[in-house]
């Protein structure tokens, strides 16, 4: 399984792309950040964001794209930004009928530290750890946005097992 990772924001859009599956050691195939300028108009900076997402989709052709599910913070205007990049992302990958998976930050952390109260830290060095590279990605953003296509790898057997049983209850319920 080929997944991008995006940890979105306006400012730096983390990007990475992990190849693997559960159980086996994992393989970065990229890592990067989307970038704009603070002081752009708003739309521009939209337009920044999804010309790279699209750049990244082009060049490594995922079957996934898994976002961080944005959550409230105490500032509105950072957390407005970072929904607007997140949907970007998310049309982006819709617009080519690559599914989309979102997970929490502290789910992600869990998933590839152990523990959902890692710091930004303990994330990078894991992800280091995980993916057999001789330094932590920078900024913060490009290492988050490989902890999360881990994350996904990690989890998909298991959310595809819990949609497949959802799945046949439903349909059972309409036929029984």
């Amino acid at each position: 399984m080929r997944v991008l990772g995006v940890d979105p924001g306006l400012t730096r859009c983390g990007v990475g792309v992990v190849e693997g599956v559960a159980g086996r050691p994992l393989t970065m195939l990229g890592v990067g950040v989307v970038r704009t300028p603070a002081d752009a108009e708003l739309g521009q900076r939209l337009v920044a964001v999804e010309q790279g997402i699209e750049q990244w989709l082009d060049e490594y052709r995922p079957e996934l794209v898994a976002v961080e599910r944005v959550f409230s913070q105490h500032n509105v205007s950072t957390v407005m930004g970072t929904a607007q990049a997140s949907a970007v992302a998310m049309l982006c990958a819709a617009r080519r009928g690559i599914p989309v998976a979102l997970h929490t930050p502290s789910e992600v952390k869990a998933a590839v530290t152990g523990s959902g109260r890692a710091d930004k830290a303990q994330v990078g060095a894991m992800v280091t750890r995980l993916l057999r590279l001789s330094a932590p990605p920078k900024p913060a953003d490009a290492a988050d946005a490989l902890a999360l296509a881990i994350c996904h790898i990690w989890r998909a057997p298991t959310l595809n097992r819990l949609q497949q049983a959802v799945a046949l209850h439903t349909s059972k319920g309409r036929t029984g």
